[in-house]
This record gives C-alpha cells, structure tokens and sequence, in this order.
C-alpha cells in the first residue's frame, strides 16, 4: 500500500529487554520522549511499559506525514538508541506501520 507524503503515520513498536538489561532499556526508551516530541511534525511519543512483564514495552509514535517519520528515523537520538538496541534488547524490535483513514 503506497500512502501520500501528507497521510499522518502512527507506529508501534514492541521491545522486550534481554535477561537483567530491563532498567538501561527503561532508561534509553524514556531518553528518546523529550528529544522525540521536539522534532518538527512529531504528534505524540509515548512509551508503556507492560505491568507484568517489566520487559516488555510498547512505544506509540504519531507522526504528522512520512517525511517527518523518515527524519526521525535519521535523527542523533534514535540512532544512539538503535546502536545499544543489539546489547539491550532480546531481538529486533516488531514494529507495525499504520496510516490514518478518514
């Protein structure tokens, strides 16, 4: 499915913390909240964590268009996280890619 440069993305992001890494990916995911939402066309970035799995935490981002999302994707602070990301986390990150409808 192609979507338009002005179609608003939401994406979810699943990461579970490799066995005693669950405080530095606590860490590292509340790092990532202010940096985030300062980026132009960032609508919203909320991290959860799963109450019984420490572990295990979702991240919403909203982003107003692609380009925006693509930025991100480019910008210092989550390139510092994905570069921990092999040492903190259990495997990649299930991300799921959603486009607003209506």
């Amino acid at each position: 499915m192609t979507t338009s440069s002005s179609t608003a993305i939401t994406l979810i992001a699943r990461l579970r913390a490799a066995d005693g890494k669950e405080q530095a990916v606590r860490e590292m995911a509340l790092s990532l909240v202010e940096p985030t939402l300062a980026e132009p066309g960032c609508l919203s970035y909320r991290p959860y964590q799963d109450p019984v799995e420490p572990g295990s935490w979702i991240v919403v981002e909203e982003w107003a268009d692609r380009e925006a999302f693509e930025a991100h994707l480019r910008s210092p602070h989550l390139a510092a996280a994905m570069a921990a990301g092999p040492e903190l986390l259990s495997g990649p990150p299930e991300e799921t890619v959603l486009v607003r409808v209506g």
